[in-house]
């Protein structure tokens, strides 16, 4: 089947199929990129990763916020560190939330 015109002369400028598929981010990108879609698929994450952009936050206030048990919690957590939305620091026996600059990066884009 023949690629339309206009589809044709756009694909030219980029240099062809190749010159297109060039433009893609690599494979390790695009495996991030779809885990942090993934871990801001669910709204307690999502609010979560919006609490944070007000401030860093220890694990008492996260939540009391989002009202989970603590091992949804912990869980929620783990999947947004491991997406590289988040990260924790040791105060003393507290752990101190905040976005890392990725998390920083989505969350600016959702509040717009």
């Amino acid at each position: 089947m023949p690629i339309p015109e206009p589809v044709e002369d756009d694909l030219a400028r980029v240099g062809g199929v190749v010159g297109l598929t060039r433009l893609l981010p690599d494979r390790e990108t695009l495996a991030l990129r779809s885990q942090q879609f993934h871990a801001l698929s669910d709204p307690v994450r999502l609010k979560i990763l919006l609490l944070l952009a007000v401030q860093p936050l220890c694990v008492c206030v996260i939540r009391e916020v989002v009202a989970v048990a603590d091992s949804r919690l912990s869980y929620h957590l783990n999947v947004l560190k491991k997406a590289d939305l988040i990260a924790g620091v040791a105060q003393g026996n507290w752990i101190i939330y905040s976005l890392t600059p990725e998390g920083e990066r989505f969350a600016a884009a959702l509040v717009g």
